[in-house]
């Protein structure tokens, strides 16, 4: 297989809220292949998008149940610490639940996470040792 990632599918509980979210509360832009139960965002080289969970669930031909840890996270690396404190500040004050709070980490960064509507763990992380070309892609040496 081609080491490519090209789309990104969350299963959401409530579409509606969670497209208000990614939109109204993070500001981003969907894609204009968006429809009404479907809403895609071109996010770098790589597309997000949600997706109702039940229906994401049958399309995969598996339950739709489950909670708790999902054992993954989303990640946005910004260029500064102040941005990861700017960026979290402006979360907080549109109500989003803040899961940890900005801070030096382990590995040498500075990072904190917020959950979408859905729980879903997105870090908000600066990583000193990552470099980011033209476009703002995340590039590994």
């Amino acid at each position: 297989m081609n080491q490519h990632l090209h789309l990104v599918t969350l299963g959401v509980r409530d579409f509606e809220k969670s497209k208000k979210f990614y939109e109204e509360t993070l500001g981003w832009k969907p894609a204009s292949a968006s429809d009404d139960d479907i809403a895609f965002f071109q996010a770098g080289g790589v597309v997000f998008a949600i997706y109702p969970r039940e229906k994401l669930a049958e399309d995969a031909t598996t339950s739709p149940t489950g909670s708790g840890f999902s054992g993954f996270t989303l990640a946005y690396n910004a260029r500064s610490e102040s941005e990861v404190d700017e960026t979290i500040a402006d979360l907080r004050s549109k109500g989003v639940k803040i899961v940890k709070e900005p801070q030096k980490v382990f590995w040498g960064g500075y990072s904190s996470y917020f959950a979408d509507p859905d729980g879903n763990f997105w870090e908000i992380a600066f990583n000193p040792y990552f470099q980011f070309d033209k476009s703002g892609n995340l590039t590994l040496k």
